[in-house]
């Protein structure tokens, strides 16, 4: 929906609009369940024109149909990530996404900061590159709350690794008042603790960043909130066998998958006075019921933080998806 108004105006210039874009995580190859095929009918549904779905998204059918294109018209191209080169930015591949346009409009900010062929990799080789209107709503929006944000400022972060949000932590110790960490990466900070984590999600290679980055917050006065309890289970599955526990009690063999109880009263009480909040990443592996408390907390806590005044962001698939 919000790709609307962006999509209107190149079909008001007499564009020919060629829709690129990714669903879920395809092992490699095509896979029903993530094809973008049911999308084709909402999108001609909000246009109110005929949008018509490309069974791929580079190669001779995506010739073919621009072929066959009149000024206005607008195609969806399949899942990019059905090719294993589109998130690895392959320039060949690159290239062949480019080949039948002529200038690329960016409007997705949840994937502007991934260096993927469809987002990256194409800006060698369509000229103009620039940005579509929702693209530039969000930035302007990002960018006053963040530069000139309402305290106290709270950023929440969460997600697997460490290492992909090296740069996201290093910026908001620069900004905010308090900083929260969930998600996988809490066992890397909590293993650089010394703690035992068992057989939870640990980046052994980044203990010592996890070290520098609590040292940073304390010079700066950032008030991080990390896990005091979690949710373990024997494996990682759906109806594996789980139990909370302090963090200072993970059992061995056993792995942590959500933030819990005692954490969430933590959260939520830390969070009451804030003013302005950004989120970006879940706290656990909310994709399983019985590890998306956590999550589902944080998102019902930042919607009743909103009724209030306060503004909240919220970025990245993964919690937008929580919060809908």
């Amino acid at each position: 929906r919000g790709s609307i108004p962006t999509i209107e105006y190149l079909v008001n210039k007499g564009a020919k609009v060629l829709l690129t874009s990714h669903l879920g995580r395809p092992k490699g190859g095509y896979e029903k369940k993530f094809s973008l095929a049911p999308i084709a009918p909402r999108l001609a549904e909000l246009l109110k024109k005929e949008v018509k779905l490309v069974p791929d998204c580079i190669g001779v059918s995506v010739g073919a149909a621009v072929s066959k294109m009149s000024d206005g018209d607008v195609v969806l191209l399949e899942n990019s990530r059905f090719y294993p080169e589109e998130e690895k930015n392959d320039p060949l591949f690159a290239k062949l996404l480019a080949e039948n346009a002529d200038l690329f409009v960016n409007d997705a900010f949840g994937t502007a900061h991934r260096a993927h062929a469809s987002t990256e990799g194409v800006t060698a080789f369509l000229h103009p590159a620039v940005s579509g209107f929702l693209l530039q709503k969000e930035l302007d929006y990002l960018q006053g709350a963040v530069n000139t944000p309402k305290r106290p400022f709270a950023a929440i972060v969460g997600g697997s690794k460490v290492s992909s949000k090296i740069s996201v932590i290093e910026a908001m110790l620069n900004k905010v008042d308090k900083l929260v960490l969930g998600g996988g990466m809490v066992f890397t900070f909590l293993k650089a603790r010394g703690l035992s984590v068992g057989n939870s999600l640990v980046e052994d290679d980044q203990l010592e960043l996890a070290r520098k980055l609590e040292r940073i917050a304390k010079e700066k006065k950032v008030e991080l909130f990390l896990a005091s309890d979690v949710v373990v289970a024997d494996r990682f599955a759906a109806d594996a066998n789980t139990q909370v526990v302090p963090v200072e009690s993970i059992p061995d063999g056993w792995m942590g998958l959500d933030i819990g109880p005692e954490t969430i009263e933590t959260l939520q009480k830390g969070l009451a006075n804030c003013r302005t909040v950004i989120w970006n990443g879940p706290m656990g592996v909310f994709e399983f019921d019985a590890f998306a408390k956590g999550t589902n907390a944080i998102a019902t806590t930042l919607a009743s933080l909103t009724t209030k005044g306060c503004i909240t962001i919220i970025g990245g698939g993964d919690s937008v998806a929580a919060v809908e």
